[in-house]
C-alpha cells in the first residue's frame, strides 16, 4: 500500500504500530523487519530509486520515501528495458492507475514523506533513545572553507585538558580523542551522524566537536544534532561543482547559525575578518544568539583580538585581548592562520565555561591536527605537510610560513580530478604568489589525465612564473625533487592531501601518505 503524509487522513497511523528493528538508508543493508528510508539522490535516477525500493521491500517492515513512489513508476520515468508492466497505448487515466499499482504491489507499506529530511535526525535519535536512553554530549559545530578540522580538534583538546571527555567528527576521523577512525566524508549521512552521536554518549563523551560541511548542511544531514555553539571560519571558492555559485555556497553555510535549523543553539563564534562574515552575523542575530567575534586585526573591536603575534619555528607568542580579560599565550602551532583557529577555539572554550586563565595554562600542550601544518622531522631544513587544497588556503599557508622562512619557500601541490576545473589556474597563481619555487604535481586525478589537469593549472602563467616552476606529474618524484634541491634554510610545503593516505587514480585508491614519502625522501637524501 502507498500512503502520503498530508492527505486528508493522517496515514502515518498506517505504519505507526508496525514493529521494526533498525533504520537504514542503504537498501542492501535492510534485514527482516527493518525500515528503509529512500532519499532523493543529488543526481536523480529513477531506475536506481526503483531498484532500491524493490530490493528493500523484500525484507522491510515498511518504507519511508522522500521520492514519490507513484511518479517513479509512471511511463515517462520507466526506461525501455525496465521490467515494469505498463501499457503505453492505454488511456492516460489508466496509465496513472497502472503506475500506482506497481509500488502498491510491493510486499510492504510505502509511506511517501516528501519533507522527511526536516525531521529525519530527530526521528532516528528518538528511536535510539526509546530503545536505550543515554546522555548525549554537548555538540559544537564548525563551518567554513578552511580551518574546520583544526578548530574542532583544538576545541576538543581544550575541553579535554579542562576535564571534559571529548570526541570529534570530521575529515581527519571520528571518535574520542586519541582513538579516531578514518571517515569517508567530512559530514556523514543523517543516520551515521545520529548513530555516532549516540555512540559517543554511550562512551561517556561530554563534548563532541564536529565539522559541518556545506554539503551536509545543504542536504540536512545534521538535522536533529543538538548544536549549542556554532563557529564560522571563512569562505573562499570551493565546491562550485556542487553549489551553483558563491551565493548558494554562503547560504548553505549560514544555515548553521539559524535556530530554525538548530533550535538548541546558544552561541555563535564568527571570524569578523572574513568578507562573508556579515551573512553569518545577520543570521545569528536574527536567531537571537549570543554572538562573539574574533579577529587578527588589533584595530578591530571584536570580542577576541590577537593584538600581538610573534612567530618562530617553535610556534607563536600571542597577546590576546577579549571582553573577558587579557592573557598572553604561547602556542606550539605554526602559522598566522592557526592563530585565528586558536582564537575561535578559545572563544568556544569560554562559551563552554572554561576560564581564560585555565586556557592559557593548557595552550602549550595543544597539538595541530594531522596533516594541518604538520612538520616532518628532519636534520636540517623545514618540511611541512598541509591539507590546503583551495587557492585561499594555499595563500594563507604560504603567507604564514613566509614569516618563519630565512631562505626560499617551496610549494608542491596539484588539483583534484573530476572537480571544479575553474579552480586550477587559481591554485597555480596562489602558489606562485606566495612561494619562491613551485612544483606542480598530481593530487587525486581520479578519472582524469594528470597531464591535462596540469595543463589547466598553467593557464595564464607568465614567462617569469615558468622560470620558477617545475612540473612533475608523479607526486612522489615531485617530493623527492623538492627534498633534493631545497637548501638548509628553505621551507618546503607539500599541500593538498594532508591527512589522506591514498592517491585516487582511475577509481582505485593507492597507498600514498605525503608525510611518509617525505620521510623516505629525506632518508635517501641523508637529511634525517
Amino acid at each position: 500500500m502507498i500512503y502520503e503524509v498530508g492527505d486528508a487522513v493522517d496515514n502515518t497511523s498506517s505504519v505507526a504500530k508496525i514493529p521494526f528493528q533498525k533504520f537504514h538508508l542503504d537498501s542492501r543493508q535492510v534485514a527482516v523487519n527493518d525500515v528503509f528510508i529512500l532519499l532523493k539522490s543529488q543526481t536523480p535516477n529513477c531506475q536506481k530509486s526503483r531498484d532500491y525500493l524493490s530490493q528493500a521491500a523484500q525484507n522491510a517492515a515498511f518504507i519511508l520515501s522522500e521520492v514519490d513512489p507513484v511518479a517513479l513508476f509512471t511511463p515517462a520515468n520507466a526506461p525501455p528495458n525496465a521490467n515494469i508492466q505498463l501499457e503505453n497505448t492505454q488511456p492516460a487515466i489508466n496509465k496513472q492507475s497502472s503506475a500506482q499499482q506497481q509500488p502498491a504491489a510491493l510486499p510492504c507499506p510505502v509511506l511517501y514523506v516528501p519533507n522527511i529530511r526536516d525531521f529525519l535526525g530527530d526521528l532516528i535519535q528518538a528511536y535510539m533513545q526509546y530503545q536505550q536512553p543515554t546522555t548525549l554530549p554537548t555538540v559544537i559545530a564548525v563551518t567554513g572553507t578552511n580551518g574546520k578540522t583544526t578548530i574542532s580538534q583544538l576545541v576538543a583538546q581544550l575541553a579535554q585538558l579542562a576535564g571534559m571527555s571529548s570526541a570529534v567528527m570530521g575529515t581527519a576521523g571520528n571518535g574520542k580523542l586519541g582513538a579516531l577512525i578514518q571517515a569517508s566524508h567530512t559530514t556523514g549521512d543523517a543516520l551515521a551522524v545520529q548513530q555516532f552521536l549516540y555512540q559517543m554518549g554511550e562512551q561517556g563523551a561530554d563534548l563532541l566537536a564536529l565539522e559541518a560541511s556545506s554539503h551536509g548542511l545543504d542536504q540536512q544531514r545534521l538535522q536533529g544534532m543538538p548544536v549549542t555553539v556554532a563557529i564560522y571560519t571563512n569562505l573562499s571558492r570551493d565546491h562550485l561543482d556542487y553549489h551553483a555559485d558563491m551565493a548558494e555556497y554562503v547560504a548553505a553555510k549560514a544555515k548553521l547559525f539559524d535556530r530554525a535549523h538548530f533550535p538548541s543553539l546558544t552561541h555563535a563564534v564568527i571570524n569578523s575578518d572574513d568578507e562573508y562574515a556579515r551573512t553569518m552575523l545577520d543570521t545569528a542575530h536574527a536567531s537571537n544568539l549570543i554572538v562573539w567575534t574574533y579577529s587578527l586585526q588589533a584595530s578591530q573591536t571584536a570580542t577576541f583580538v590577537a593584538s600581538s603575534i610573534i612567530p618562530s619555528l617553535q610556534g607563536v607568542e600571542i597577546a590576546l585581548h577579549s571582553d573577558f580579560g587579557t592573557i598572553n599565550i604561547v602556542s606550539p602551532l605554526l602559522g598566522r592562520f592557526n592563530v585565528a583557529n586558536l582564537l575561535a577555539a578559545i572563544a568556544t572554550a569560554v562559551a563552554l565555561g572554561i576560564s581564560l586563565e585555565r586556557i592559557a595554562a593548557v595552550v602549550p600542550q595543544l597539538q595541530g591536527a594531522v596533516g594541518r601544518m604538520q612538520r616532518v622531522p628532519s636534520a636540517e631544513g623545514c618540511f611541512i605537510v598541509d591539507y590546503a587544497h583551495t587557492p585561499d588556503a594555499l595563500v594563507q599557508v604560504l603567507d604564514s610560513l613566509k614569516t618563519h622562512c630565512r631562505g626560499k619557500l617551496w610549494a608542491v601541490f596539484g588539483c583534484g580530478g573530476d572537480r571544479d576545473a575553474g579552480k586550477r589556474p587559481l591554485m597555480a597563481q596562489a602558489g606562485l604568489s606566495g612561494a619562491d619555487q613551485v612544483i606542480l604535481t598530481a593530487d587525486n586525478p581520479r578519472t582524469e589525465d594528470p597531464n591535462m589537469i596540469l595543463q589547466d593549472m598553467q593557464l595564464g602563467m607568465s614567462t617569469e612564473q615558468y622560470q620558477r616552476t617545475h612540473i612533475e606529474p608523479s607526486r612522489q618524484q615531485a617530493i623527492e625533487y623538492a627534498v633534493a634541491h631545497a637548501s638548509p634554510d628553505d621551507i618546503v610545503v607539500i599541500a593538498g592531501k594532508g591527512h589522506e593516505t591514498y592517491q585516487e587514480i582511475q577509481g582505485v585508491r593507492h597507498d600514498f601518505d605525503d608525510s611518509v614519502i617525505f620521510l623516505q625522501a629525506l632518508q635517501q637524501a641523508g637529511r634525517r
